[in-house]
């Protein structure tokens, strides 16, 4: 099921809410899905005809490591599962780092790049996913965080997370 912003939102209004939001350095905010998950942002890219449909469908926190190849959180750090829909909407093929395109956000502020880590949650993106025009795929972005950081918000970003739409979705 394909779902889209929220009515009534623009992109403006997001930009205004990413500069007046300093903690959250991003260069503009696309969509703010409050409550979580399960809303579709459209975002481009740096490269004509780049255009990804992102859905975050799935937040396990925290997230226990794959029994075989993950090494366990050392007490200090806990594991946290975001599932992503990824739909390319473009007319150019979509091959990039799913884990290195997302970002969590900690009530502070602090910023934790995704990382390609199997969890129990389910099977995490392969390190470079490639996906024709009208292809999607669903997969695992990890993360890991200190054990008492409070997460406040996802972030999605096509070119390895540095092109200029970034999605963020609002963490429970």
């Amino acid at each position: 099921m394909r779902r889209s912003r929220a009515p009534g939102r623009s992109r403006s209004a997001f930009a205004a809410v990413a500069l007046l939001a300093p903690a959250l350095l991003v260069p503009a905010l696309v969509a703010a899905a409050p409550g979580g998950s399960g809303e579709t942002v459209s975002l481009t890219g740096d490269g004509p005809g780049q255009r990804l449909d992102v859905t975050l469908t799935q937040v396990v926190d925290p997230a226990a490591p794959a029994r075989s190849s993950t090494p366990a959180p050392d007490g200090v750090d806990r594991l946290v599962a975001v599932r992503f829909r990824l739909e390319n909407t473009g007319t150019a093929a979509y091959e990039d780092s799913p884990a290195a395109s997302a970002h969590l956000l900690d009530a502070t502020g602090q910023r934790f790049t995704g990382l390609n880590l199997p969890t129990a949650a389910g099977p995490p993106f392969p390190d470079t996913l490639t996906l024709r025009p009208g292809g999607a795929a669903e997969g695992f972005v990890t993360f890991r965080l200190p054990k008492d950081a409070g997460p406040a918000a996802v972030q999605f970003a096509l070119n390895g997370g540095f092109a200029d739409d970034v999605g963020q979705w609002s963490l429970p």
